[in-house]
């Protein structure tokens, strides 16, 4: 470690200045306010709901049917606790903002209405396990190199996503503010697959490797839709009122119907854009229109050159090779 104690002098006069810009940019802190919602407890209810989903392949092992409704019991009891909390930071936090539209609001109404939202939440659990079910069926089917169930929760990361994605989905619905979002970019930072909690996706999506999917907010994808790594579907662009502030709530993405296989790369834009159902598009294809049912897309096929060489080092074939 430095020993320079004339260094360390300069560090008082570092803080001032740093704690004077949160004066001058007050945009970016979030001082004398309430609590805002934690996200080390949001990560802690993702889990927990992982952990009710898909019993004895997380935390808790050795369960079984004599055992298992008493841990899910403990778990839901707890969740309860952890979501009104949770719920009750972030609509407060909403509030703060509209104060003038609902001035005799207090923390109890705030608690009240966070509890009835996590009890809401929290009856959905069962018809999403139904669902979540089909998606791992999916992702099997898909897939002639898995050779197992347990491997697909184990180890698919699109399993993961569209896990946190449904679970915080139902969150966006029940206009939870803050945490669906918070859920889905953990499940984003965890996996590369970033999906919005607002867009509406149907049953049995399969989202083979994954890394670089982006589906946005406005998106409608059918059933038994297949996506590769990198694909896009996202807007076109973004409309405009007479100050130049963007427009929200518009749809801006795509919508993909029913048996859809989308291949890495592709990428759809526009919310006017349709992709009819059993339709395929190919890898790398940039699409901003709508193409009919049974229709497939694809690039043309590339051009490419093969030249014999003598055993040439790296640096040769270096030179031998333009972009």
């Amino acid at each position: 470690m430095a020993t320079d104690t004339r260094l360390k002098e300069q560090l008082p006069d570092l803080t001032e200045r740093i704690v004077a810009t949160y004066s001058e940019v007050g945009t970016i802190n979030h001082l004398g306010h309430t609590k805002l919602p934690s996200y080390e407890a949001v990560i802690e209810v993702c889990r927990d709901l992982q952990e009710i989903i898909y019993p004895g392949y997380g935390r808790r092992q050795n369960l079984h049917l004599a055992n298992v409704a008493y841990h899910v019991g403990d778990l839901i009891d707890g969740l309860h606790d952890k979501l009104t909390l949770q719920f009750a930071r972030s609509f407060r936090h909403e509030y703060e903002g509209h104060a003038d539209e609902q001035p005799d609001l207090d923390d109890k109404d705030f608690e009240a209405r966070a509890q009835q939202k996590a009890i809401e939440f929290l009856h959905r659990l069962p018809d999403l396990r139904v669902v979540l079910a089909d998606d791992v069926q999916a992702a099997y089917d898909g897939d002639p190199a898995a050779k197992s169930l347990d491997e697909i929760i184990f180890c698919y990361p699109g399993v993961e996503a569209v896990t946190i994605y449904r679970l915080a989905h139902e969150l966006y619905r029940l206009g939870v503010p803050f945490i669906p979002r918070m859920m889905s970019e953990w499940a984003h930072s965890k996996t590369g697959i970033d999906i919005h909690p607002g867009a509406m996706i149907g049953r049995s999506i399969f989202i083979d490797h994954g890394t670089g999917v982006v589906i946005g907010e406005t998106c409608e994808i059918g059933d038994r839709v297949k996506l590769y790594q990198g694909v896009t579907l996202g807007a076109l662009s973004f409309p405009k009122d007479e100050h130049g502030r963007v427009i929200r709530g518009h749809k801006r993405h795509p919508t993909i119907e029913g048996d859809v296989i989308v291949y890495a790369n592709a990428t759809i834009l526009g919310g006017a854009t349709v992709i009819g159902h059993h339709s395929i598009v190919g890898s790398s294809v940039w699409l901003t229109r709508s193409v009919a049912p049974y229709t497939l897309v694809s690039m043309e096929k590339p051009s490419l050159r093969y030249k014999e060489t003598d055993s040439p080092g790296p640096s040769e074939l270096e030179g031998n090779y333009q972009i």
